[in-house]
């Protein structure tokens, strides 16, 4: 059950306060406009009415904008025609610099609406990618209970490097939770690249070192295309005098600095425990009978696209898992948030006080917790997967 927040839709929504707020410049333009009547010839207020279109423009559109900018010409005038000073130098002066400001303020107005449409069109083409690379798990697959989270590091971009998808096979069910080097939307294509990997092929592979080996290998295949491609593209560059572009440095190959850690789990239907492969990644924490425990790895593998270091065999661990337990398995932007004061989250210490919940309850636990010690925003993308056997 994937717990995300989704963005409301700002033209829909109904907020009081900002409707309330509409009365505050209208309210500046005809106290300002009394006063400057009252007030004797020599004391002029009337270029305090610039003030109303620029409060405007922070709580509403350009269309509101410029109506109110037009109100505080319109009282300008009226303080003019009752002052019998319409004509003279002073206003026509003030009428020029009020027509100016506004204009200015309108038009800025107009770029910040223009932003916020194209935000709006990114979160939109964010969440699509979002639904489409990172699938939402079920809430229930075989006798596993499932819950799922995800916080990007990037405001903007609701997904990025951090993965996890679920099989089903004929025995069980397998899972497998990644983070690829790096974070926010230059990640997404190995992170696709994986999870495409282990859908094809989670169910064929009968042995789950076989499950490591292939997707070791088609991380590797895809990393050495991608070599190819740069090798290729310096070798062209000198010839049509182009540059390797913003950002790229002459020479530079990063295929074989890019790496994914994971971890490929094997939960039986049958029995009492779990087969782990760990490459490279950060243990799952095992919740049972109100006692925390890592499931380090004896024999723990190296990260998948390390093709040089990869094991002939994977070494597969086998752990209890009984029903009524719980299985948190998370990246390492959990563990490596830094509060204001740059300590680590302790996820160990703080899971512990909710051992009993259920998984989507304990991920609710978790990610408000995780926000408040970090400030509320991540320095890395963050993936959490609970999973619970059901008896």
């Amino acid at each position: 059950m994937p717990l995300r927040q989704r963005p409301r839709d700002r033209r829909r929504s109904w907020r009081p306060g900002r409707h309330a707020l509409t009365v505050l410049p209208l309210a500046l333009i005809a106290a300002i406009t009394v006063v400057d009547v009252l007030t004797p010839p020599d004391i002029h207020l009337g270029p305090l009415l610039i003030v109303a279109p620029a409060i405007t423009a922070s709580f509403a559109g350009a269309r509101a904008t410029t109506v109110v900018a037009v109100l505080a010409l319109a009282a300008l005038t009226v303080i003019g025609i009752l002052r019998d000073g319409l004509t003279t130098a002073n206003h026509e002066t003030q009428l020029g610099a009020l027509i100016a400001v506004s204009a200015l303020i309108v038009g800025l107005r107009v770029l910040r609406d223009r932003h916020e449409r194209e935000l709006a069109q990114v979160r939109s083409v964010s969440e699509a990618a979002q639904r489409v690379l990172l699938r939402p798990l079920p809430d229930r697959i075989g006798p596993l209970h499932l819950a799922s989270v995800y916080l990007a590091a990037e405001a903007e971009a609701q997904v990025g490097g951090d993965l996890y998808a679920a099989a089903r096979t004929t025995t069980g069910t397998r899972l497998l939770v990644g983070d690829v080097r790096g974070k926010g939307l230059s990640s997404l294509g190995d992170a696709a690249l994986l999870l495409g990997a282990f859908r094809a092929a989670a169910h064929l592979h009968a042995d789950l070192p076989e499950l490591a080996g292939y997707l070791d290998g088609s991380v590797c295949w895809d990393l050495a295309q991608l070599g190819e491609q740069n090798r290729l593209r310096r070798a062209v560059t000198p010839v049509l005098g182009e540059t390797d572009g913003p950002g790229v440095s002459p020479g530079a190959d990063d295929s074989g600095e890019s790496f994914i850690t994971a971890v490929i789990l094997d939960i039986p239907d049958d029995g009492s425990t779990l087969r782990l492969i760990d490459c490279g990644h950060p243990p799952p924490l095992l919740l049972h009978d109100g006692t925390t425990t890592a499931l380090n790895a004896r024999h723990p593998a190296p990260p998948l696209g390390l093709g040089e270091l990869a094991p002939t065999t994977y070494e597969v661990e086998v752990f209890p898992f009984l029903p009524g337990d719980r299985l948190l398995i998370y990246t390492d932007g959990v563990i490596e948030a830094r509060d204001a004061e740059r300590r680590f989250y302790p996820l160990t210490e703080r899971v512990a006080a909710w051992h009993t919940d259920r998984p989507a309850a304990l991920l609710q636990h978790l990610r408000r917790d995780l926000l408040a010690h970090v400030g509320g925003r991540l320095d890395d993308d963050a993936a959490i997967v609970v999973v619970e056997r059901l008896a």
